[in-house]
């Protein structure tokens, strides 16, 4: 019996983990209109103005064409605009909108960056114990093979403000 507790103790804790992270996701895209990785990339081009869109993918661990629509509904909603270089045509570098740098100037915190900051804080014991006791969950659940970039959200990656609507249910948006 006291491994059915255990197992159920766990499954509880991802299911709040989980939740923690649509909690979140929610909350910033009523608060900004942006879903996380929309605002991590948003933060990657302010951090680095004129970068190739090919860097920016690099930096935020996220491939190229999942950067580059991202970037499609990031224009579509006037947050940011390509601007192809004159002098060679095939390179393109991103410029932000007003609308981007007043939402960025209000600082809107990613969910990773405040556990990075906590976890970062641990002793090294517990970060390396907190680490092996998720990648056994990992293998418990046969998920070594499914790639992860580094971005607490919930929802697709590469969703429109619309998508990230219908996918967490207006009704769930307008609490908190």
């Amino acid at each position: 019996m006291e491994k059915q507790d255990s197992s159920d103790q766990v499954v509880s804790t991802l299911r709040q983990i989980i939740r923690a992270i649509d909690l979140h996701s929610k909350k910033l895209t009523k608060t900004y209109g942006l879903t996380g990785p929309q605002l991590l990339v948003l933060k990657e081009i302010q951090k680095k103005p004129q970068s190739p869109i090919s860097e920016i993918s690099r930096s935020v661990s996220l491939s190229q064409a999942t950067v580059t629509s991202i970037l499609d509904r990031l224009e579509q909603q006037g947050f940011a605009q390509r601007i192809r270089s004159q002098e060679d045509k095939r390179m393109v570098t991103v410029q932000l909108s007003n609308k981007a740098l007043d939402v960025l100037k209000s600082n809107p915190s990613m969910l990773q960056e405040q556990f990075s900051q906590l976890f970062n804080g641990l002793n090294d014991w517990e970060q390396n114990m907190i680490l092996s006791s998720l990648q056994r969950l990992v293998n418990l659940l046969n998920a070594e093979d499914i790639k992860s970039p580094p971005v607490l959200v919930s929802g697709p990656i590469t969703a429109s403000f619309q998508d990230v609507h219908r996918y967490l249910g207006e009704d769930e948006l307008k609490v908190k």
